[in-house]
C-alpha cells in the first residue's frame, strides 16, 4: 500500500506527572503526521500505537483504497511510552533507565498525546479516534476522558479495560520472559534471549485463532509452516528490549477507566472485535459497548484471531475497517 508523504513529530514534555505516582523525567512523545488541518479544523484523526509496534505499523490505515488516503484528513499516528521510540526503559533519562523506569499507564499516554495536540494545533476536536489492540484501548480512553472533543470512536480488536482472562494471558507471557536467569529482575547486562524467545512463542499461540493454525492460514502471511512463523516471532522479539516490552504490558494490564467513564462517552461509536480473538473477546467488547449510548458492534468475521485487526495484515478485515471508518466519517 502507498501512503501519502508525512513527517515525524516529537514533543518534549519535561517531567510528566504519572497517574500511579512520581514523574517520567524529560518525557518525550513521538509520532507521525500526514496531511494538515482544514480551514474548519474538523478533520483531525488520531491513531495511537499498538503493543510491540511503532507508528509505522499503523501506516497501512492511511494507504491507497482507504478513506484517509485522499488528503482530506490530518492524521496523527502516535508512538507509545515504552515502545522504544517515545520515552522507554531503553531510551529515557539515565536515572530511570532499564528496571528503574516508572510505571506508566494508558492515562499517561493519553495525557501526553493531549499535550502534544495542544502544542501542535491548539484547541481542536478529534473527528475520529481509532486504533488496533492497545491503540484501540487508548482510543476508548480518549473518548472517555475527553467526551466533548472526540466526535467518533472506532476501536478495533480492543476493549477499554483489561478483562481478567486477558490479564492471565499477559501474566503467562511475562512469566516466560522473566524466568530467564539473564533477565535478573530487569537489571540485565545482556539481552535475555531465551526469555524473549519463550515470550514470543507463547504469545504467538494467543495472537491467532485455533482455525488459523488448523487451516494453515499462516501461508497467506508468507510462512511455509508453523515453525517458520514461530522463528519470525522469535526474531521480532529479539530485536526488542525486554524492559520496554514489560513497561508497555503494565500499561495494558492496568487499563480500567470504569463503567461511569465509558457511560460518559458521547462519540458516535462503532466497536469492531474479531470473532476469533482469544483475549479481546467479542463478549467483553459487547458488554462495554452496552455502556456507551448509541454504540454499535460490528464483528470482524475472520479466522486470524486478534491479528485480524492488525493494519494491513488481512485484506478482508482491513477492507471492513476502512468501510466502517468511511461510514463514521461520513456521518454528521
Amino acid at each position: 500500500m502507498v501512503q501519502k508523504q508525512g513527517f515525524s513529530r516529537e514533543i518534549r514534555l519535561g517531567d510528566l506527572p504519572l497517574k500511579e505516582g512520581g514523574v517520567l523525567r524529560d518525557a518525550v512523545l513521538t509520532g507521525y503526521q500526514i496531511g494538515a488541518l482544514n480551514a474548519r479544523r474538523d478533520n483531525l484523526v488520531i491513531v495511537p500505537c499498538y503493543y510491540g509496534g511503532t507508528y509505522e505499523g499503523s501506516l497501512p490505515l492511511v494507504g491507497a483504497g482507504g478513506p484517509l488516503a485522499g488528503g482530506d484528513y490530518c492524521v496523527v499516528l502516535f508512538d507509545m511510552f515504552g515502545n522504544g521510540r517515545a520515552s522507554s526503559p531503553s531510551r529515557c533519562h539515565p536515572s530511570q533507565a532499564g528496571h528503574r523506569f516508572p510505571a506508566v499507564t494508558l492515562d499517561d499516554n493519553v495525557e501526553a498525546q493531549r499535550r502534544a495536540l495542544q502544542a501542535w494545533f491548539g484547541d481542536v476536536d478529534i473527528a475520529l479516534a481509532t486504533g488496533w489492540s492497545m491503540g484501540g484501548m487508548q482510543s476508548y480512553l480518549w473518548a472517555a476522558r475527553h467526551p466533548r472533543r472526540v466526535q467518533r470512536l472506532l476501536p478495533v480488536c480492543a476493549t477499554a479495560r483489561c478483562w481478567p482472562h486477558n490479564r492471565v494471558f499477559l501474566d503467562g507471557v511475562r512469566s516466560a520472559l522473566m524466568a530467564d536467569p539473564v533477565y535478573n529482575g530487569g537489571d540485565y547486562q545482556r539481552a535475555p534471549e531465551a526469555g524473549l524467545k519463550a515470550f514470543a512463542r507463547v504469545y504467538a499461540g494467543w495472537a491467532y485463532s485455533q482455525a488459523f493454525f488448523r487451516q494453515g492460514l499462516y501461508r497467506n502471511l508468507g510462512f511455509a509452516d508453523i515453525d517458520a512463523l514461530l522463528r519470525f516471532w522469535e526474531q521480532d522479539h529479539l530485536a526488542q528490549d525486554a524492559n520496554d516490552l514489560l513497561a508497555v504490558m503494565h500499561a495494558w494490564e492496568s487499563a480500567d477507566p470504569g463503567d461511569s467513564a465509558l457511560g460518559a462517552i458521547s462519540a458516535r461509536t462503532l466497536v469492531m472485535p474479531s470473532r476469533t480473538d482469544l483475549y479481546f473477546t467479542v463478549e467483553d467488547a459487547r458488554h462495554e459497548a452496552g455502556l456507551i449510548a448509541g454504540a454499535r458492534v460490528e464483528v470482524l468475521d475472520s479466522d486470524y484471531g486478534h491479528a485480524a485487526g492488525a493494519p494491513g495484515r488481512e485484506p478482508v478485515a482491513m477492507a471492513q475497517w476502512w468501510r466502517a471508518m468511511a461510514g463514521l466519517l461520513a456521518a454528521p
